[in-house]
């Protein structure tokens, strides 16, 4: 053993000709730093393994905590609206594990057109959902709940699906379940943030982020007659520098974002209205180190969704050669379904002023331009 020390002193330079010297400290600091080495390669995975998993635990009680003071928070304010005699914790709790399946894709053919079917089968039956939860409110406040019980439903599903990866790495000791959880915990939870604080906007029915397009566009609308594209959905009739313009919204102030899709289908083919141009307002997530309230012009349908609304929109555009221009608010995903902020409500003179220079520049005196304010109206009229 003392041969053994020896040759180990000798490849660290601590011994004098291989010898080992009791009285030098340096020599037990050093074997007992090569001692551990083979105790890391053995163990060190498992203690990672450990640390990492106290992360994600704590990380997941405040999940946890979020997902119950949105659904506590959902409850109260259902009672409040709609005094009854029974709770209606029950029926949100039931209402929270609703899921959709999206329908299959092995076949592309007519996939829109059935991712179409399935979403407005979701739309309509939380709207049947809430009416039962909640019989004789108004639309305004049944919107809001609906808004309120959609943003709780995410929460839940953020906070099952963590917990269901926390405790598989947990049950199987696999590091590389429990790290790759780690490493997108903290986008996770921002999201997860933003939820939580949108219940509070939700149930106050203040305007979001996500309303900038509609609110533009709905004061384009004031003072002009407004008649229904399509479900949720209307639009009016203006003029700007001899071009005809066509504004285009989800009906506020209820929380929806209409049916943009279906309501330029109507208007451009059962009416024929012919359009030489299509501009559409929207919020835009913005990028690292961007700022908040940024506007840019680009080209292409500003929408977002599951992609029903967005195909509508470009058939249409393809079929009757349509350019369609693009005019967008960078935000954050916080900013995008929480209340307004002064940065966002700041670029609304900005945004007008882009719309009119696109119209002004890509159209000619004469030709029609459809204007679309996509997002959520909540808190927005017209």
């Amino acid at each position: 053993m003392t041969d053994f020390f020896s040759y180990l002193l000798q490849l660290g330079g601590l011994g004098e000709s291989g010898e080992f010297d009791p009285s030098n400290p340096l020599m037990y600091i050093y074997i007992i730093s090569l001692a551990t080495i083979p105790l890391f390669m053995m163990y060190g995975q498992r203690m990672q393994g450990k640390i990492v998993l106290g992360e994600i635990s704590k990380s997941l009680v405040k999940l946890k905590g979020m997902r119950d003071n949105a659904r506590l928070a959902t409850i109260e304010y259902v009672k409040i609206s709609l005094p009854q005699s029974t709770d209606p914790a029950a029926k949100i709790d039931k209402f929270l594990e609703y899921f959709t399946i999206m329908p299959v894709d092995i076949d592309p053919s007519g996939l829109v057109r059935k991712l179409g079917h399935v979403m407005r089968t979701k739309d309509e039956r939380m709207r049947q959902e809430v009416r039962k939860i909640c019989p004789g409110v108004s639309d305004y406040e049944a919107s809001k709940i609906e808004n309120m019980l959609e943003a709780a439903s995410a929460l839940n599903m953020i906070y099952k699906v963590v917990r269901h990866f926390y405790l598989m790495g947990k049950r199987t000791t696999s590091v590389y379940v429990l790290v790759q959880l780690q490493m997108v915990m903290p986008i996770l939870l921002e999201e997860a943030d933003a939820l939580k604080k949108a219940i509070g906007t939700f149930q106050k029915g203040q305007p979001i982020g996500d309303g900038i397009g509609p609110m533009v566009v709905g004061k384009m609308m004031l003072g002009r007659e407004k008649k229904y594209a399509a479900k949720e959905t209307v639009y009016a009739q203006g003029e700007h520098k001899g071009r005809t313009l066509y504004f285009l919204k989800a009906e506020g102030p209820a929380g929806t974002v209409g049916r943009p899709g279906e309501a330029i289908q109507r208007l451009a083919g059962d009416l024929g209205i012919k359009l030489d141009a299509i501009i559409m307002i929207d919020a835009a997530l913005k990028l690292e180190g961007e700022r908040t309230g940024d506007v840019a012009e680009g080209i292409g349908a500003a929408i977002g969704g599951i992609g029903v609304e967005k195909y509508q929109i470009e058939e249409v555009a393809t079929d009757y050669d349509i350019p369609v221009y693009a005019v967008i608010v960078k935000q954050s995903i916080l900013d995008a379904i929480t209340v307004m902020r002064k940065e966002i409500a700041d670029s609304f003179d900005k945004v007008t002023e882009t719309v009119h220079a696109v119209i002004e520049d890509k159209t000619r005196e004469g030709q029609s331009v459809m204007v679309i304010g996509v997002g959520n109206t909540m808190g927005v009229a017209q």
